[in-house]
């Protein structure tokens, strides 16, 4: 349920996307029957849009891909988990403003 800006993220791809990204990524592991999920989903479209270019956002479907969720011990959903460099800088559970996420990204620049 990912928009143009937003992208999917799966097993086969999702090491290629955060390792080789120039710019710092938002992981959104969700699924499609959490409420929680269907409420960030937008809030995450429009700040793709907003910050295209400065930051990439991705979505990983934890009922796809069990075993990226169980790499980074999804326990509860929506998760955020910052990457820059390739690297994951910090984790968030549960809904987050927008304004909440652009502080995230301001401070991994």
């Amino acid at each position: 349920m990912a928009s143009d800006a937003v992208l999917t993220l799966t097993e086969a791809n999702f090491d290629d996307e955060i390792s080789l990204s120039t710019v710092p990524v938002i992981v959104d592991f969700w699924a499609e029957w959490c409420g929680p999920c269907r409420m960030l989903g937008p809030i995450l479209d429009d700040l793709a849009k907003e910050q295209a270019g400065k930051v990439k956002i991705g979505k990983v479907n934890v009922d796809d891909a069990p075993n990226l969720a169980a790499k980074f011990s999804v326990r509860s959903i929506p998760m955020l988990v910052f990457f820059k460099d390739g690297v994951a800088k910090e984790t968030v559970v549960g809904v987050q403003s927008k304004d909440a996420l652009a502080k995230r990204l301001a401070a991994l620049a």
